[in-house]
């Protein structure tokens, strides 16, 4: 099965949801789209998802894509999956500002995501990564260091 999240924000992520119907045929899709009204043909689409639901979601996966939102990308690794992250930007109107676009870019660069950031490029990143999971998340000091660094400069 592969879940597509795009989380609690309250803007659409259109540019992603558009290329799911993309996906290859015959594997279970579930999409969680939030406001958006796009709902792509193959999958079973919800709104949002109670988090317990959710985190059940994300165990029984194979593969997950979310956008870049901390929230989610942790509650991925938490749960075993190296998610497929697309950034929510804002010059599509899906974020204020692109801050999701130097975590992203940081976590791939650390082996910890895998960053897709042209959601039509969402089916070759699915080909080339079958392993999507994880068994351990190992913290590493630098990298929760540059975060705690880049959340307190960009929360004020």
């Amino acid at each position: 099965m592969i879940l597509v999240t795009v989380g609690t924000n309250e803007a659409r992520f259109d540019r992603l949801l558009l290329e799911i119907d993309a996906l290859p045929p015959g594997e279970e899709l579930i999409v969680q789209h939030g406001p958006s009204h796009v709902r792509p043909a193959r999958a079973t689409c919800v709104d949002y998802l109670p988090f317990d639901e959710l985190v059940a979601l994300l165990r029984r996966a194979r593969v997950v894509v979310t956008h870049a939102g901390v929230g989610s990308v942790m509650t991925a690794l938490t749960n075993g999956k190296r998610p497929i992250v697309v950034p929510r930007l804002a010059r599509y109107g899906e974020a204020v500002d692109d801050h999701q676009l130097p975590f992203a870019v940081r976590l791939d660069a650390a082996g910890i995501v895998r960053l897709v950031r042209d959601p039509a490029k969402l089916p070759g990143a699915l080909a080339h990564d079958q392993d999507v999971s994880t068994s351990e998340i190992r913290p590493d000091r630098q990298l929760v260091d540059e975060l705690r660094t880049f959340l307190q400069r960009h929360s004020r």
